[in-house]
């Protein structure tokens, strides 16, 4: 099978969506005719599809959220593209209480197919405002699903699927995963990934790592070590969506290895990471042979110092001291 780049992948989908579905169009800033097309990830959109497709807007996330929420509500199936996570924050009162309450308060008449793409995590040095991950903080928004893809298999499937969702979905790419060249078999013919689906990235049979977004790889990089250097089996489970979460594939990796830690690029209080020690806690205590263990950033902001930044995220080495000490 072919290999492809995340930011490939991306450009595969929105290039199939569009071309399917007359609906389908995508707005945003710096997406246009005379923009860099994003990072990448919307390279010749706009030449094969025309600012009618692919509409540039002005630095408005409120101007941006508002003309996708009208859009989609009156038959048309935008992609809001907010670029940073961070920015999530200006239009919050369209996602609080418009977007994700209109199909609810209209008895399911009213479909809202809104899919919001932001680019989220730390790593590249852009500091406190533009280097948030947001999965904690959304998940706490009912009626809004949120994607974390890790691969560029999971990103095509998962982008085409939340396009054609009639709900709203937010699609969180990560800034290091898809800036950094990373490679994955990618299938040329046309395939969805449903939400709420995890997949298990490598079996094992010790401890069970959840891991989200770029710490999939940083979790099947420390998973390599373990097992070469203290023969501790790991089991890699990526949720993929944390909104659905897939509670069955999490609770059966913990039954079967007794232990669970969660690595995610979150600072810990209010987490993603969290919500799912909360879950297993509650339906799968008696499975645990130990305290579930939180992989998490700081409480703080993101420092912009490299050296800084490096300590702020998680690690291959902090998740194998967390796996250590549980074993």
């Amino acid at each position: 099978m072919r290999e492809i780049t995340f930011s490939q992948a991306i450009n595969e989908a929105y290039d199939e969506e569009l071309k399917r579905d007359p609906t389908v169009f995508i707005l945003g800033e710096d997406i246009g005719k005379h923009w860099g097309a994003a990072l990448g990830e919307m390279q010749g959109l706009f030449d094969k599809y025309g600012p009618q497709r692919i509409r540039e807007t002005p630095i408005s996330e409120t101007a941006i959220l508002g003309a996708a929420i009208g859009a989609a509500a009156t038959g048309m199936r935008p992609v809001a593209f907010l670029y940073f996570t961070d920015f999530l924050g200006v239009p919050m009162d369209e996602i609080w209480n418009q977007l994700t309450k209109m199909r609810y308060m209209f008895g399911g008449k009213a479909k809202l197919p809104v899919t919001i793409t932001a680019y989220s995590g730390a790593g590249i040095s852009a500091a406190a405002q533009h280097s948030k991950c947001g999965e904690g903080l959304f998940m706490s928004i009912p009626g809004l699903k949120i994607v974390t893809p890790a691969t560029p298999y999971d990103a095509k499937g998962l982008l085409k699927t939340a396009i054609r969702e009639d709900n709203p979905v937010m699609y969180f790419i990560h800034k290091q995963i898809l800036l950094g060249g990373i490679k994955g078999e990618v299938p040329e013919g046309e395939y969805t990934i449903p939400l709420g689906r995890a997949d298990v990235k490598r079996e094992g049979k010790d401890v069970t790592v959840v891991a989200i977004g770029l710490m999939v790889l940083r979790a099947l990089a420390a998973a390599d070590k373990l097992q070469k250097e203290k023969g501790i089996s790991i089991e890699v489970v990526d949720p993929r969506s944390v909104v659905p979460l897939d509670k069955k594939a999490i609770i059966d990796s913990v039954k079967k290895t007794g232990r669970l830690v969660i690595m995610d690029e979150e600072p810990k209080t209010g987490s993603a990471a969290s919500e799912i020690a909360a879950v297993v806690a509650e339906e799968a205590f008696w499975s645990l042979h130990a305290p579930i263990k939180r992989v998490c950033a700081p409480d703080t902001p993101i420092p912009f110092s490299a050296v800084l930044e490096k300590f702020w995220m998680p690690d291959e080495e902090d998740l194998i001291k967390a796996v250590t000490e549980i074993m």
